[in-house]
């Protein structure tokens, strides 16, 4: 039911979203704290509290891409709780459809657009070869590249990684 009654009060839980959604909208295209709160009628520190409620996780946004993982189900989900922004996870099989489904041409565009993508990051977690961890470092840059080794390259069987390390890692990158 969209009305609560509290004591005297008839709350909508609607508008209270709408609110919200509002507030949200504001900050996202960049105002202040104080900007949004004055623009709005409303205290500054509710705005902050608001804020703390719905805090995923601190910190410059993070991708995480791997292959070929044996436990990617486990890792994603772990990697979705700790808020990562760009998951792109493959067993070995998956990596071999994605490669030999599209014509060359459609394989290198989404092989550029994904390089573009990943470029907007501000980390990004890499756990493959020795190879596929250099060559994303060429490609992004190695001062946003944290790579962790699964393999000397060619790896052609999934690899199982300690998802409990690397929610640690994620957790550490955390400011």
């Amino acid at each position: 039911m969209d009305l609560i009654r509290i004591g005297s009060k008839l709350i909508s839980r609607s508008r209270i979203i709408r609110r919200i959604d509002e507030i949200l909208e504001m900050r996202v295209s960049g105002k202040s704290q104080q900007e949004t709160a004055e623009a709005l009628g409303i205290d500054r520190t509710f705005i902050s509290r608001l804020e703390a409620l719905g805090e995923v996780r601190k910190g410059g946004r993070v991708a995480l891409i791997g292959f070929p993982i044996e436990n990617k189900d486990e890792l994603q989900r772990a990697a979705q709780a700790e808020g990562v922004d760009f998951l792109l996870v493959l067993t070995e099989h998956e990596r071999r459809r994605f490669a030999e489904a599209p014509s060359g041409a459609d394989l290198v565009n989404e092989i550029m657009r994904l390089g573009a993508e990943l470029r907007s990051y501000d980390v990004v977690v890499v756990l493959g070869s020795d190879m596929r961890i250099a060559q994303m470092e060429s490609i992004i840059g190695k001062e946003r590249v944290i790579g962790i080794e699964i393999g000397r390259s060619p790896i052609t069987q999934d690899v199982r990684v300690d998802v409990g390390e690397i929610v640690e890692l994620l957790r550490n990158l955390k400011v």
